[in-house]
C-alpha cells in the first residue's frame, strides 16, 4: 500500500490496484501539488460536505468514471450532480473491491456553501474515515474537535497511519491533536489541515516533535510513504 498526501487534506492511497483520493480540494488550495485537470481516481472518499473537502469531486469523478463514497446526505447532493456514490453513515462498514470502509464519529459542521446563491446546503453528519486494506489499517480524521471516543478506535483498531487536522480555529489545534496521537497509538501520524489559509497556519515540525516515539512524520505535498 503506498500513502502520498497533497496539501491540506488530501490523502491518496494507492492499494489493490486502485487509486483513492481523499477530501480532493485543488482548485483554489495554493498548498497541493496536484492538477484536478489531469488528476487520476478509482475511488473517492469524502470526510464531509464543506467546501475545502468536497472540492474538485464532481469534476474528478465524472472524468475518471470513479465512485464517490459519502456520507448518506452528501451522496445524495453529488448523486443529483451525475456522480456514481455509494451512501453510507457513521459506524457503518462495507466491503469494496479496493478494501473495507467504516465512517467513524467527528466533531465539526458539514454544509455545502454555494455562494453564487448565497445558499448553504445541509449535506449530514460529519465523519472520519477507516480504510481496511492488505492487512494495513489507515485512519483520516476528517475535519474534527477532539473527542473522548478517539480512545476507542486506538483500543479496537490496530491502525497503521493516521492523518489527524492541526491547524486549530476549525478543528483540533496541535495539542489537542497530540493528545488524539496518544489516545490513537498509530504506528504513523501525519498532520494535515494547516497552511492553507492565514488562519490555521502551524508548524508541523514542532507538532510531530512533540509526539512519543517517532511517530510522527511530516509529509509535505507529494511526498509518499510505504505501509
Amino acid at each position: 500500500m503506498k500513502l502520498s498526501y497533497h496539501g491540506h487534506s488530501i490523502v491518496k492511497i494507492e492499494t489493490n490496484g486502485k487509486t483513492i483520493l481523499i477530501d480532493p480540494f485543488i482548485n483554489g488550495n495554493d498548498t497541493t501539488d496536484l492538477d484536478a485537470d489531469s488528476v487520476k481516481a478509482d475511488v473517492i472518499l469524502l470526510t464531509h460536505g464543506h467546501n475545502d473537502h468536497v472540492g474538485d469531486t464532481v469534476e474528478i469523478a465524472k472524468r475518471n468514471d470513479a465512485l464517490v463514497v459519502a456520507p448518506f446526505e452528501l451522496a445524495t447532493y453529488l448523486g443529483w450532480q451525475g456522480v456514481n456514490t455509494h451512501p453510507m453513515h457513521i459506524g457503518g462498514a462495507h466491503e469494496f473491491d479496493f478494501g473495507r470502509v467504516k465512517l467513524t464519529q467527528a466533531f465539526h459542521g458539514s454544509a455545502y456553501t454555494e455562494e453564487e446563491n448565497q445558499r448553504i446546503v445541509y449535506t449530514g453528519m460529519p465523519a472520519g474515515i477507516l480504510l481496511f486494506a492488505e492487512g494495513k489499517t489507515v485512519y483520516h480524521a476528517g475535519d474534527t474537535a477532539l473527542f473522548s471516543d478517539m480512545k476507542i478506535l486506538g483500543e479496537r483498531y490496530d491502525i497503521d497511519a493516521a492523518f489527524l487536522p492541526i491547524g486549530d480555529n476549525f478543528t483540533m489545534g496541535p495539542d489537542d491533536a497530540a493528545l488524539a496521537a496518544e489516545w490513537i497509538g498509530a504506528r504513523k501520524v501525519i498532520p494535515v489541515h494547516y497552511n492553507t489559509f492565514p488562519v490555521i497556519e502551524q508548524n508541523p515540525d514542532s507538532f510531530v516533535q512533540a509526539l512519543p516515539g517517532g511517530a510522527g512524520v511530516v509529509m509535505n505535498p507529494g511526498d509518499e510513504m510505504e505501509l
